[in-house]
């Protein structure tokens, strides 16, 4: 490891951050572009579909049953791959920060070929994650807004009464956002444990969990950066679009021209969008990993555990645990009490730093 295994604060990690993917641009570019090129090869059939029958005069593109079918069969096909690109993507943003933290420089190839041992670990962790994260605060608040908006719609009530249920409603819709991202800060170390320790989905989001604890306002603070600066990204890039727009409706008319710079000025936001989300993409991966080994050292001291492991006075980290159906460890044979194996216990570090 090329830095000083000692905690950092979130200064410091965002220092370490921006140093990771600056040594390692294209590494990280290059790897973050894989599910954005396949969204934009995807979206200029599909853009086709809905711009030239506008511009020719034929109607709009519903009206056009095999139009519709098109597009049915091409979401049928694109989902499936756009989340196992999705996975290859972050599962080796991750693994190449993993590498660049640990002083190695990896490649893009080298990278993406890591990840496919363990893919269905890694799409099953990213689903689970998904799930909990999102799916089920989502569902609770559907289950408490369904019941009051139906008392909002009777004949009979009050418009005073409308206004407290619509304001309830509001409570309702903020609360399961703040749960969604609390449970989304919660399981940001999910993946650098899932990669590291070589765990099954399951347990990488508990131990995600663990870990967590105590740095989660730290990751938010992080995550909101990130946002401010992707806003500052996409401003600038809408200064563009602005030039365009004046260039089109000062040199032309007609409808014909006013076609044109509607499909030019699609195009220009179509690729800048695409550069700045390449560009930003990574950003918080990285962090994720440095978050995780910061959060190690403090819990676990594994500052202490990779001195031991560099000296070979402690084994190295785990081999990776079969996968099992859908990412879970059926349950070993354990010996019965008192049992003698005739070999000697591993000599593993300590879980945390009080047990040294």
């Amino acid at each position: 490891m090329d830095n000083p295994l000692r905690p950092l604060n979130l200064g410091e990690i965002l220092d370490r951050t921006a140093q990771l993917y600056r040594r390692s641009f294209w590494l990280y570019v290059g790897t973050a572009a894989l599910p954005l090129l396949f969204v934009l090869a995807l979206a200029i059939p599909t853009g086709a579909i809905f711009i030239i029958p506008g511009i020719a005069g034929n109607g709009a593109w519903e009206d056009n049953p095999l139009a519709v079918l098109a597009i049915v069969l091409v979401c049928l096909i694109a989902v499936p791959i756009y989340l196992a690109v999705y996975v290859y993507s972050y599962a080796g943003i991750t693994q190449a920060t993993v590498s660049v933290h640990l002083g190695e420089k990896p490649t893009i190839r080298a990278t993406l070929k890591s990840v496919r041992p363990r893919f269905w670990t890694y799409l099953w962790y990213l689903l689970l994650q998904g799930f909990f994260a999102f799916f089920v605060p989502t569902a609770v608040a559907i289950a408490l807004v369904a019941p009051l908006l139906y008392f909002m719609s009777l004949p009979g009530v009050e418009f005073p009464s409308r206004i407290a249920l619509g304001f309830l409603v509001f409570l309702i819709a903020v609360a399961a956002f703040g749960v969604m991202l609390w449970l989304t800060f919660s399981y940001a170390l999910g993946m650098p444990a899932c990669i590291v320790e070589k765990k099954t989905a399951w347990e990488s989001l508990m131990r995600s969990w663990k870990l967590s604890q105590g740095t989660r306002g730290r990751i938010f603070v992080t995550y909101l950066l990130v946002i401010a600066l992707a806003f500052a990204i996409s401003m600038a890039a809408a200064i563009p679009l602005v030039i365009v727009i004046s260039l089109s409706t000062s040199f032309g008319n007609g409808a014909s021209h006013s076609s044109t710079a509607f499909v030019v000025t699609e195009i220009v936001r179509v690729v800048m969008n695409f550069v700045s989300q390449v560009l930003l993409a990574p950003v918080f991966m990285i962090a994720a990993v440095l978050f995780y080994y910061d959060q190690r050292i403090r819990k676990e001291g594994y500052d202490i555990e990779w001195l031991m492991q560099r000296a070979g006075l402690a084994p190295s980290q785990s081999q990776a645990a079969p996968a099992g159906f859908l990412g879970f460890v059926p349950p070993s044979s354990a010996a019965a009490p008192g049992a003698s194996t005739g070999e000697f216990p591993p000599a593993t570090p300590p879980d945390n730093v009080e047990g040294r």
